[in-house]
């Protein structure tokens, strides 16, 4: 049931109801915190996604108690299969000791209802149809968000005081920007589109990848296509293409989509007629490329921190732990009654992804060179042991004894970037 828009104090306002703002205000009630989040729409609602869950994003949602419900609602598979220059790979997710060996397709529509009515179980306070439309700032600090009840065009905004704010509105972030966060130009961005078709493939077992989507002329990009089985009835299909490609401000992502599903095996029945609607995208800030996280009384996680990984476009596991890691430093300056405990979230996100994600910029610039990206998929399809490698490193799956070889691993790839011009987006 939505909550009065009331005037009221609260321990922790969260600002937006995707995946890392639920997770922060399950963890946070959970912990017996008094969490008000505010949603902009009403559960359940359309968010453009691709909607695969890798075994990173399935341990967080067993962590909070889903596992039944994800498994009710999505589609189980079990691996990755690569298409590139006419070869195909069928890569099962690896053995991992803190990550289970499946995935789940599943859409946003469901997925975040399903965490956002978590966080309200767990007795966080979800106000949907809200808008944050201004920080409240007093002295320098933020003191919570003027609190917008869109289901009522009369009423007033009313005042929500936090002790702590989260701010987790997505990549498009109004409420970040109102605070200072800003792009690193320097670093990669993402373009992304996608669709649903009604296919006879909708169950397969697998998500389909491929590495060498090309243009209405053949030319091959510097991106990727898929097609993910949703299990009921329909698959997701789209396309990812990066700015560290030079011409990447002057492709038509419909154009390359309309490509894409021309290219692809006649078996998925992709055709207008199975269409489910127009397709949507957006832009994905990627790599800890937003900034700064942290605050004296707020934090910034998820896609509004930029923290989609570069090396597959993947943003929902981030989106999870970045929510996780930020409870964990709300909930500690709580408890503790020091602010400072916030500046731990910063440190603990170099500690997790600043190695891994400095591998990802260098990869993501050196495949923006069609030539180079050619010859290392071409090489790579041609290796199952190679790319059962690489799979580990894309979805970020290493475990902990192999470590010391990324550090390799970007070494190597950085001597490459070297020799490729940075570019903006």
């Amino acid at each position: 049931m939505p909550s009065p828009r009331t005037a009221r104090h609260c321990d922790v306002l969260v600002i937006g109801g995707g995946p890392s703002g639920a997770t922060a205000s399950y963890w946070l009630a959970s912990a017996g915190h008094d969490v008000v989040m505010v949603e902009r729409k009403s559960y359940p609602r359309e968010k453009t996604c691709g909607d695969g869950l890798t075994p990173r994003s399935v341990r967080q949602l067993l962590d909070m108690g889903l596992g039944d419900e994800l498994a009710g609602a999505g589609h189980r598979y079990d691996g990755l299969r690569s298409h590139g220059f006419g070869r195909t790979l069928e890569l099962k997710w690896p053995e991992h000791p803190d990550l289970p060996g499946y995935g789940y397709v599943i859409t946003r529509k469901d997925l975040d209802a399903l965490v956002a009515r978590r966080a309200e179980k767990a007795g966080a306070e979800v106000w949907e149809k809200s808008e944050a439309i201004a920080p409240l700032v007093e002295q320098g600090l933020v003191r919570g968000g003027l609190i917008k009840d869109k289901t009522d065009p009369d009423a007033e905004p009313v005042e929500v005081r936090a002790r702590y704010v989260v701010v987790a509105d997505g990549a498009n972030s109004r409420f970040g920007r109102a605070l200072g966060t800003s792009r690193n130009r320097s670093y990669p961005l993402g373009m992304a589109i996608r669709g649903y078709y009604y296919s006879p493939r909708h169950d397969e077992p697998w998500i389909d990848s491929w590495l060498d989507i090309r243009d209405k002329a053949g030319n091959v990009l510097p991106g990727y296509g898929w097609i993910f089985p949703v299990g009921d009835g329909r698959i997701n299909v789209g396309i990812g293409l990066l700015s560290t490609f030079n011409q990447w401000k002057a492709v038509n992502t419909t154009h390359l989509l309309e490509s894409f599903v021309d290219y692809a095996p006649e078996s998925w029945d992709m055709r207008p007629e199975t269409a489910c609607g127009p397709a949507t995208g957006g832009r994905l800030p990627m790599g800890l490329s937003v900034g700064p996280h942290a605050g004296p009384t707020y934090l910034v996680v998820g896609d509004a921190g930029g923290t989609i990984n570069p090396f597959n476009g993947e943003g929902i596991a981030y989106a999870y732990e970045t929510g996780r890691i930020a409870a964990d430093a709300v909930h500690l300056a709580l408890a503790s009654g020091d602010g400072m405990a916030l500046q731990t979230y910063e440190q603990r996100l170099q500690d997790t992804y600043a190695l891994y994600y400095k591998v990802a910029r260098a990869f993501v610039k050196i495949i923006g060179h069609p030539q180079l990206m050619r010859a290392l998929v071409t090489t790579g399809m041609r290796s199952r042991p190679l790319m059962e490698w690489v799979l580990r490193i894309m979805a970020n799956l290493l475990r902990p004894d192999e470590l010391g070889p990324a550090e390799a691993a970007y070494k190597a790839v950085a001597a490459i970037a070297r020799l490729a011009p940075e570019r903006s987006a």
